[in-house]
């Protein structure tokens, strides 16, 4: 594809399994695109993920899809993103729609339950008509699927995957992670268990997170040709330190370092050691990323109390579930270790989540759902500010000030903070509350993203280093933005130095290549 173009080109990039890669492929592929002319932009029908960002028209979207439209160097908007679910527990989902909140529904009412249609199936006109606005407006539209386009049990009203690419007669690329083993069983295995109709427009596969010499591998990508009749599009090598915004989960353990980061040495004479409570139902852990880009700072997951003791910042992040959390970290003795740093002086942050439950109360009968409709709890009473939940979500791009620079954040919160003392913590050209809260060295807010303005980052991890007694001196230079940026040009290298981007524009042109053998047995 050039430069100047007929428009409407487009691709979905599937997998094997969830979190096989198919997000940092679609960036890498939109990267690789915007940096040869091409007007590209993501798209991901139906998204779930807890971790999610507001698009400057107020819409809530995955913030995977937010981090492939900066690989696209576009502006997100809904389009990229018409669903995302919001779990709730095991069996209950939020619903939002074109960026809004419209209603939880069980699995099975998502889904149907094989007499009538669910809610997903409605909503296979929307997401069309969406994708095919996108593709009106731009040179090319690279779909991701969700979790594997060979689960049969949800066939029917698929509308992310094989659904989406037969309405909008999408090639399809099939992405396996190596890592995991099996990789040549998962792609001959998810072909084989496709319709022909999908089959007709699975193009073929690309491998990724591979280590070693790929010479070795050629032979049985020779075979797989053999036994599918398609070919392999790439073949992707292992790479620390990517650790752009997913969806599905950590991609770290707990106690392990956040997100494969290296530490870089520090800047001043002592590391600062953060430590984040992994909640139930954790949402936008991203918003510590930039914490960990930061040389010096060591950022670590923990669900223990005694994880916490020596940590010098201890970070209560966003959930979707503020009451089951609240629970969570008593049972867990994480409150009490809390309550003791509170009382000596030690740095706490609560973001979003977190700063509800470290308040002094929560009222909530939107999220917590009981047989009496809601719930009125204590909270752990670290800031004097009180929380009632309305049903009205509140989405917002706010900008303020705080210690002195500027920041820049978003809100998703059903929440709504009543401040009864304390200091104020995000503020106004004028000084006037904003938003949070300040006492003593607990801090917070509802402001996700705010540790990623650089001024801002660097004056508080001061702060909490003077609390913490730590000789740690952030970086002056470390750019937030610019290293994302870095990250999603590797992803384009990614893409650029080791897939067949010949063969990859052909397909975005031109779709799948016609007479794609039939895999036996096909869809029960």
């Amino acid at each position: 594809m050039s430069t100047g173009q007929a428009r409407g080109g487009g691709l979905l990039v599937a997998g094997t399994t969830s979190d096989a890669g198919k997000s940092v492929v679609t960036a890498g592929i939109c990267r690789w695109l915007v940096r040869r002319g091409v007007k590209v932009a993501p798209f991901k029908g139906q998204n779930m993920s807890l971790n999610s960002f507001v698009t400057r028209e107020g819409a809530e979207i995955g913030r995977a899809q937010a981090m492939q439209a900066q690989a696209a160097r576009v502006e997100p908007t809904a389009l990229m993103n018409p669903v995302l679910l919001k779990p709730g527990g095991d069996r209950s989902s939020q619903v939002v729609l074109m960026g809004r909140p419209v209603g939880e529904l069980s699995a099975r009412g998502y889904h149907g339950d094989g007499a009538g249609p669910g809610r997903q199936e409605t909503l296979l006109g929307t997401v069309v008509e969406c994708l095919e606005e996108l593709r009106r407006t731009y040179d090319a539209v690279i779909c991701e699927g969700a979790g594997s386009p060979a689960e049969i049990n949800l066939r029917r009203t698929d509308i992310v995957n094989m659904g989406i690419a037969r309405a909008a007669r999408l090639p399809v690329v099939v992405v396996g992670d190596i890592d995991r083993g099996g990789v040549f069983a998962s792609f001959f295995g998810t072909t084989a268990l496709l319709s022909p109709e999908d089959q007709s427009l699975v193009a073929g596969y690309l491998v990724n997170k591979f280590r070693g010499d790929v010479s070795l591998l050629e032979p049985g990508l020779e075979m797989l040709r053999g036994l599918t009749g398609r070919a392999t599009y790439g073949v992707l090598p292992f790479r620390h330190g990517l650790g752009i915004d997913e969806e599905d989960g950590l991609r770290v353990s707990l106690r392990g370092a956040v997100r494969e980061s290296v530490v870089a040495p520090p800047y001043g004479e002592d590391v600062l050691r953060v430590a984040v409570c992994a909640l139930p139902l954790m949402s936008n852990f991203t918003d510590v990323d930039a914490l960990a880009a930061e040389p010096g700072v060591v950022v670590r997951f923990v669900d223990r109390a005694d994880e916490i003791a020596d940590a010098d910042l201890v970070i209560v992040p966003g959930t979707r579930g503020t009451v089951r959390a609240l629970a969570w970290l008593r049972e867990r003795g994480l409150a009490d270790a809390l309550l003791r740093r509170a009382a000596d002086g030690r740095p706490v942050l609560g973001i979003c989540g977190g700063y509800q439950l470290i308040g002094e109360h929560i009222k909530d009968d939107v999220e917590f759902r009981s047989g009496s409709g809601g719930v009125s709890v204590a909270g752990l009473g670290l800031l004097p500010v009180r929380v009632e939940f309305a049903r009205e979500k509140t989405l917002a791009r706010p900008v303020g000030e705080a210690l002195g620079e500027r920041v820049e954040g978003y809100e998703i919160h059903h929440g709504v903070a009543s401040v009864e003392g304390g200091d104020p913590f995000l503020v106004d050209g004028a000084g006037r509350r904003l938003d949070g809260c300040r006492s003593g060295q607990v801090w917070g807010t509802h402001w996700h993203g705010s540790l990623e303005s650089d001024g801002f980052r660097r004056a508080f991890l001061r702060e909490v280093a003077g609390a913490a007694g730590r000789r740690f001196v952030p970086a002056p230079g470390t750019s937030f933005a610019a290293l994302r940026e870095e990250q999603l040009d590797l992803l384009g290298d990614l893409i650029e130095e080791h897939a067949d981007t010949d063969a990859l524009l052909r397909l975005i042109e031109s779709g799948a290549p016609s007479g794609l053998p039939f895999i036996a047995p096909g869809a029960p």
